[in-house]
């Protein structure tokens, strides 16, 4: 194992290779100082909470409700640690672990197996390092992994199936407690307070394996390590020291079509201007942070020939009875018939509802709630652009 270029393989050394050979040279090979951003560091003050929250349930072996006070309390400790700031990213996570706390609900110890649990898989030449977040004892024949994300989207069904983390810790559970003869897998959407489970078939785990070896050969085998730019590049901790990066700041364009009859070449550009559009957006934002922040201390600025100000704008919201009334009586057409063509229920103001309503029915009746609503929406249908990358 000491001629082996990484002393140990782990889920995010492989997603880092896979996703920039350069940010994992940085990152692995020459060390380099890593400058996490606010979601990394905000994603691991809330997973810190949880583990000491858990590790105490475990430690004390109790059963029962978890504490809310207990849970901000440690919240605030870890964000002291951390260096974030700001009011607002601040009652986020601790609206977070309110609603974890609310949906955990009653806990027992002995229900607990691990809290992050670490595992040491050997995959061909290889061993591959990692930590699972927590591991609950479901019956006689079956354990459920848990995963927590801080993610803002939900991952599609087609992520979940074939996530590689979700995979290495099914077999690494398989190898921990090998009286399980099922294993459950989560991600625990914490920002929406649903876990989305999926599980893996013997030819999945043997694919992963398999995958798991080539991608370790190839990143002992590499030679040259070429920066990639993807959507994740404004998250990267090396982004200051990556050349395409500073490239893609400058808007620099490395591919354009000369024939549209040429769809690969298409597909290629239009790929790199995806890529710099979120980069140079994400630029953009920081730059207008800056120049907010002095707003708020002066009504305008006028620099580089340019003209700052700060301004609100209004939009109208019409309360439904007293509008509904007023009509009424101008019209002279029945409420029924008012309420049919002016009502509707906005999408997310129902989701807001139903999320609360959850911690007090379950999520069962809520999900055949959701399905009882859907079937009474109007459903329309528009032709819409969908891409993603597959290598």
């Amino acid at each position: 194992m000491s001629a082996l270029r990484n002393q140990h393989l782990s889920y995010s050394r492989l997603s880092r290779f896979e996703a920039c050979p350069l940010s994992y040279k940085l990152h692995y090979l020459d060390k380099h100082t890593a400058e996490p951003g606010i979601p990394l560091s905000f994603g691991k003050a809330l997973h810190a909470v949880l583990e000491r929250l858990l590790q105490e349930v475990v430690d004390i072996e109790y059963v029962g409700r978890l504490s809310e006070e207990r849970a901000l309390q440690l919240y605030r400790e870890e964000w002291a640690a951390s260096g974030l700031s700001g009011l607002d990213l601040f009652q986020q996570g601790l609206a977070i672990l309110q609603d974890f706390v609310r949906q955990q609900g009653r806990v027992d110890a002995r229900d607990i197996l691990a809290v992050e649990k670490e595992f040491r898989l050997p995959v061909g030449p290889f061993t591959v390092l990692g930590f699972i977040d927590r591991v609950d004892w479901v019956d006689d024949e079956t354990v459920h992994v848990m995963d927590y994300k801080s993610n803002h989207q939900l991952f599609t069904r087609e992520e979940l199936d074939s996530s590689l983390q979700l995979s290495l810790y099914a077999l690494a559970a398989r190898r921990m407690w090998p009286w399980a003869k099922k294993v459950r897998l989560s991600m625990w959407m914490l920002r929406h307070g649903i876990r989305q489970e999926t599980t893996r078939t013997e030819e999945q785990l043997d694919a992963a394996l398999a995958y798991v070896e080539t991608l370790g050969q190839q990143m002992e085998k590499a030679e040259s390590f070429p920066a990639r730019l993807n959507p994740n590049c404004v998250y990267c901790d090396h982004r200051r020291d990556c050349p395409a990066y500073a490239r893609a700041l400058e808007g620099q364009r490395g591919i354009v079509c000369e024939d549209t009859a040429d769809l690969e070449s298409v597909s290629r550009e239009r790929q790199e201007v995806t890529h710099l559009a979120k980069i140079l957006g994400a630029r953009k934002a920081e730059l207008e942070d800056v120049l907010r922040a002095h707003l708020a201390e002066q009504d305008e600025l006028v620099l580089a020939g340019t003209r700052y100000r700060m301004f609100n704008t209004t939009s109208l919201d019409y309360p439904l009875e007293p509008t509904v009334a007023v009509l009424a009586r101008a019209t002279g057409l029945p409420r029924e018939e008012l309420v049919q063509r002016l009502a509707s229920v906005e999408k997310k103001a129902l989701e807001a509802l139903l999320k609360e309503a959850g911690k007090r029915l379950g999520t069962a009746r809520i999900a055949l709630l959701k399905a009882e609503l859907d079937s009474l929406a109007a459903k329309h249908h528009s032709p819409r652009f969908w891409a993603k990358e597959v290598a």
